[in-house]
């Protein structure tokens, strides 16, 4: 499958054997009983290396599945809550958030007004998200602060 004429051949410990044709590469690699392989095919002249490539893409897929269970997920949980929503309520609210930022998650925080708690959504639903940012100031950071979504105010925090 290698289309130029003169390549650069690198063996299977390390070492260059210098710009041969392709015939001659692919029967240095028959020699050694191993393949040759394309590395570099823009370079000038075209760089392939003498290697096992089924062992090559074995390692390679061992590589790829441990970068993929060293890969942390973030999710973003959602709490919901009103503007009257009582102290105790709030507090329970609040350690829930503790336990997803916690778990390294992004949380958001809905404020949803219904009917006319709209008017109050200046002054009554940002004293209840401010409550909540100083609540958590010691395990969270706001990535976007409070703001209005239509009828509901959100905002979202991060671990530290």
């Amino acid at each position: 499958m290698i289309r130029a004429d003169a390549i650069r051949v690198i063996g299977d410990d390390g070492e260059q054997l210098g710009v041969l044709t392709v015939n001659e590469a692919l029967a240095k690699a028959a020699e050694a009983g191993l393949d040759l392989v394309e590395v570099s095919p823009t370079a000038e002249p075209p760089v392939c290396r003498i290697m096992d490539y089924g062992k090559f893409r074995y390692e390679a897929s061992k590589k790829q599945a441990e970068a993929k269970k060293k890969q942390t997920v973030v999710e973003t949980k959602e709490i919901k809550l009103r503007p009257k929503t009582e102290a105790h309520d709030l507090n329970f609210k609040i350690n829930n958030i503790r336990k997803f930022l916690g778990q390294k998650n992004k949380v958001k925080v809905t404020l949803r007004f219904r009917g006319r708690e709209i008017v109050y959504a200046d002054s009554g639903g940002m004293d209840v998200l401010k409550k909540i940012i100083v609540a958590l100031e010691d395990i969270a950071v706001v990535l976007q602060t409070p703001k209005m979504e239509g009828r509901q105010m959100a905002m979202f925090l991060g671990p530290k």
